[in-house]
């Protein structure tokens, strides 16, 4: 943690006494209840014997949170950042699992949720969403209460519904540092006594940290998206609705700058490329989906829900990896192209019996995905070009169920959730490969493939409420992720043999806990997994980064701990504190040959220790309006960021980042509404931080954003 930072938070307890001797301090200050739907009802966070994360519309405005990516820092144990070939396909990882590469023909070890729709492809997953009302982070695998498995963890954004019978309108300008420009638009109109719609639009435009030298786009690394949603919620009587949505997003982001370092090196942000540079292309990523969920409510104990989605994606992603590093004739660009479609159904049965003594949840899902993959490599360092092509079609149904059955007797403290998952997946590709000769494709070998996998993950949980703001729970799940093909390999016969299933069991025990009558809020939990046949990403050649085979060769065991404490200090006052503790290793890793070779492999986006503060400060009521102040702080150990070790060990080193926000709320004299503006700034410090280290062709660095500030206007009606 940084000398500025520790000053900081050193402070934090003198300024919770500032305020203490006014006439205010004698109200006894309360935190807020959380509200969560990560077991499929609306509950508290402190009933949920899950480890969660749980950031609301007001938390995500005051972080600064808006896409996946900005989840980084925020929730400690869950590892966000952007893929070399594109800052919209974020590799996410929770608890050190998670998915190192993009492939259509691979499932993510983290599953991310719209609205109770898997998204399966991560691609343009970093779009920014027009509204959401919650974003939900479930640490450890999921599968009894979710329509696709996941051994690392799962996230779910919630939107915001449509309201009945009422108007409403909410206008966001942003403005800031390298040309920030961003727009958010919202409108809530009632149709009748029975129905709503709600539009938001918005639009984002910024420029990169590192100007383009040579010719092309001008920065890499600019930001430029759109993103639109229309939501109609109709309700037809109080036991049954139906709500249709519709979001469509648009980026064109540049490419990040990969900056030639080798290893060991110091850190090193230009503000510029290298003149040699030629010709560089933004993204074009668009991402539309379609959802329908009908929810009937036949009597006071039992909700029938549907849940019918369709989405697609259509992206064309472009990455200069060499960002001219050996002049115009030595560059390696690579050039993806993805189209991707699917469909999901779900049902779901929720419902309560014997005097609400027994809580449950069945479900039935099938989901479908069909896409085309092509992939363009210029290398003429080697004087050659490549090119490959993929065709993927995967099916997948499952069914699964969950019971709470609280007895009786223990006063009603006792509560036992059985859980399980069946499920089927099937999955189908094929793969040619060419050489491009004077841009003509020349076949170098084709293969096909089609595999089937079957899994059942129970699930035991027993918890006990100590008192009415006390619950202790024990917990172990088991996880699965479906094998697939790889379409980077290193032969066509490898892409043929393709790679199997991985799962993963986790034993967790955790606390919910509050004290001195809500004032202060203490989560905690630790938890132990074992992780078999572990889908291992392995380089087959260190100056090709085009190539990787996918082996079930590892074992590893993965321990740890995640505590969140939040205390309200004063009724003006609110400090929170996250802290996670990683220790993940690999017990097993044996190679293609036989060979054991696990000193040559290590966990990548595990740090040993990661935290996040935050103090909230409502600084005084004005005559021009209310004033309030936050200020966090967010760190993470240093962390491996290749798998293999054969080349060295690389690292990206630990970082913190010191933000801020200032908001001035409720300002009077308008004629209608309220108005609010915020002036905010992150890494204050201008701390130089990188986010990816790799080894190609020396070395290369991806870098963060440096400190940049500014300032959102917000209108609401």
């Amino acid at each position: 943690m940084s000398l500025t930072a520790r000053r900081v938070f050193a402070t934090l307890p003198l300024v919770a006494t500032l305020p203490l001797s006014s006439p205010q301090a004698l109200s006894q200050p309360a935190l807020e209840e959380v509200i969560v739907t990560a077991q499929k009802r609306t509950e508290s966070l402190q009933d949920t014997p899950i480890s969660i994360a749980a950031l609301d519309a007001e938390a995500l405005e005051t972080l600064g949170i808006d896409d996946l990516v900005d989840l980084q820092g925020k929730v400690p144990n869950l590892q966000i950042s952007p893929h070399p070939n594109s800052m919209s396909t974020p590799r996410i990882f929770i608890r050190g699992v998670g998915n190192f590469d993009d492939q259509i023909t691979q499932d993510p070890s983290v599953a991310v949720y719209m609205d109770g729709v898997y998204v399966a492809r991560n691609q343009g997953m970093g779009l920014e969403v027009a509204e959401l009302e919650r974003v939900e982070v479930l640490r450890g695998p999921q599968g009894a209460l979710y329509g696709r498995n996941a051994t690392g963890g799962a996230i779910n954004f919630i939107t915001r519904p449509p309201t009945l019978g009422e108007w409403g309108f909410s206008q966001t300008l942003s403005g800031g540092d390298r040309d920030l420009f961003r727009s958010r638009s919202m409108v809530n109109a009632p149709l009748g006594d029975s129905a709503a719609l709600r539009l938001a639009y918005l639009v984002t435009e910024q420029d990169g940290f590192v100007r383009n030298a040579g010719t092309g786009e001008d920065h890499f690394g600019s930001e430029d998206r759109e993103a639109m949603r229309a939501d109609l919620f109709w309700q037809g009587s109080e036991q049954l609705d139906l709500r249709y949505s519709y979001d469509r997003s648009r980026i064109e982001d540049t490419p990040y700058y990969l900056n030639a370092q080798p290893p060991g090196s110091p850190l090193n942000l230009p503000d510029s490329s290298n003149p040699a540079v030629s010709d560089l292309q933004a993204h074009d990523v668009t991402i539309e989906g379609h959802q329908v969920t009908l929810r009937w409510t036949p009597t006071p104990d039992l909700e029938v829900k549907s849940i019918s989605a369709y989405r697609e994606v259509d992206s064309f992603l472009y990455q200069d990896y060499l960002s001219g590093r050996f002049g115009p004739v030595a560059s390696l660009i690579t050039r993806d192209t993805l189209t991707q479609e699917q469909w999901s159904q779900e049902f779901q049965l929720l419902g309560s019996a014997l005097d609400q003594r027994l809580e449950y949840v069945m479900g039935a899902y099938y989901f479908r995905e069909d896409g085309e993959w092509q992939n363009r490599n210029n290398l003429p360092a080697f004087g050659a070009a490549t090119a490959d092509n993929a065709d993927v079609e995967n099916r997948a149904f499952a069914l699964y169920a969950q019971g709470t059955w609280t007895p009786a007797s223990f006063e009603r403290r006792l509560h036992l959730t059985l859980g399980g998952r069946w499920s089927r997946d099937q999955r189908d590709a094929s793969l040619g490969k060419f050489a491009l000769v004077d841009g003509a494709p020349i076949p170098l070998g084709s293969g096909t493939g089609d595999k089937t996998f079957t899994d059942f993950s129970p699930s035991l949980t027993i918890a006990w409420d100590i008192d009415d703001d006390s619950r202790v729970y024990a917990r172990v799940s088991s996880g699965y992720k479906t094998g697939g093909f790889n379409v980077r390999p290193s032969t066509i016969a490898r892409f043929e043999q393709g790679f199997d299933e991985e799962t993963l069991v986790s034993w967790e025990a955790g606390i919910k806990s509050q004290w001195f009558n809500n004032r202060l809020r203490v989560n905690g939990a630790v938890f132990y997994a074992d992780y078999d046949d572990i889908q291992i990403n392995a380089s087959s050649d260190i100056n090709d980064p085009t190539r990787a085979d996918i082996l079930n060769a590892g074992e590893g065991t993965i321990q740890g701990l995640e505590l969140d404490v939040t205390a309200a200090l004063h009724q003006r006052l609110r400090l929170g504190l996250s802290y996670a503790y990683l220790d993940a290793s690999y017990d097993e890793i044996i190679d293609g040959l036989g060979n054991d070779v696990t000193d040559n492999y290590t966990f990548i986006n595990a740090p040993d220790h990661s935290l996040m503060a935050s103090l909230d400060w409502d600084v005084a009521a004005l005559s021009v309006g209310q004033l309030s102040f936050n200020l966090n702080y967010s760190w993470q150990d240093e962390k491996a960021i290749t798998t293999s070790t054969t080349q060295g060990l690389f690292t990206v080193e630990d970082y913190g980042l010191l933000n801020t926000r200032l908001t001035l709320a409720e300002i009077p004299g308008l004629p209608a509404g309220s108005l609010r503006i915020a002036a905010w700034g992150r890494n204050l410090e201008d701390k130089t931080w990188a986010f990816l280290n790799a080894p190609l062709f020396g070395g290369f660095r991806a870098y963060g954003e440096p400190r940049t500030w500014g300032v959102d206007i917000t209108w609401e009606y």
